[in-house]
């Protein structure tokens, strides 16, 4: 225990799912936490949930002036910022020939414009006492798919910003590291709703655990801890790199 105590530490999209799993680990391992999501009933009940280390903020994640908001939240509330997980995102479905140029777009804007702003936003606060960023890609960033040109391409994008971010922070000496982690298939509330809206849901989740070499699907704590390695001094020489915890699924 105590593996990131008194850090201070914004989760994104931390309302349910992969953020809400990495949210409590990182409490539960000594941190205090700002949750941060688009929707302010689930956010409010996490972080109630969560206890007094957990608080909350509605973002909108793609909003410049709402970025600006949150890290001048921080520095008055909490003097600091240590961990920045810029998990939010959306998955778009659909191939070249059927999806619309208006949900492309809403794609990268959300999964990859998210992570530039939240970067730029945060780093003149981190860079005074140095830290970590831990940006969510996707097994999906290697392993393609011809009904997820969206999701493929905005996640790929990732693992690269991340390096060039992290490049820039070594460069200037700052403290800060920066890593991308890509999950594979994780049992999270939005994946069980996709499963139950398909004509089978039986089989649709058979396939989606076959996907992976290990057979089955993993859970929200297989980032959850990642995330708090990544978060804590134990990665003090990680930084640039992308970390797959996808049963083998990016092979």
């Amino acid at each position: 225990m105590g593996r990131v105590k008194d850090k201070v530490i914004v989760v994104t999209g931390g309302a349910m799912g992969l953020g809400k799993a990495a949210a409590q680990r990182l409490i539960e391992e000594g941190a205090r936490v700002l949750i941060t999501d688009h929707n302010p009933e689930a956010g409010a009940a996490t972080a109630a949930e969560l206890g007094a280390n957990a608080a909350f903020l509605e973002q909108d994640v793609t909003d410049p002036d709402g970025w600006g908001t949150v890290i001048a939240h921080v520095e008055a509330e909490y003097g600091r910022l240590d961990v920045l997980v810029n998990n939010a995102a959306v998955t778009v479905f659909g191939s070249i020939a059927d999806v619309s140029y208006e949900d492309f777009k809403r794609c990268y804007t959300v999964d990859v414009d998210s992570i530039f702003l939240g970067c730029k936003t945060a780093l003149p606060l981190m860079s005074k006492t140095g830290g970590s960023i831990i940006n969510l890609s996707s097994a999906a960033a290697i392993n393609a798919s011809a009904d997820l040109v969206a999701y493929n391409s905005a996640k790929a994008a990732i693992p690269m910003l991340t390096k060039s971010i992290a490049l820039y922070c070594a460069r200037e000496k700052n403290g800060v590291r920066v890593n991308a982690v890509l999950p594979g298939t994780i049992m999270t509330p939005n994946v069980r709703s996709v499963i139950d809206g398909t004509p089978n849901p039986a089989e649709t989740e058979e396939s989606f655990k076959l996907a992976q070499p290990v057979g089955h699907m993993g859970e929200p704590d297989d980032i959850a801890h990642l995330v708090v390695y990544l978060a804590s001094n134990e990665s003090k020489f990680a930084t640039g790199a992308a970390f797959a915890v996808d049963g083998g699924l990016s092979i």
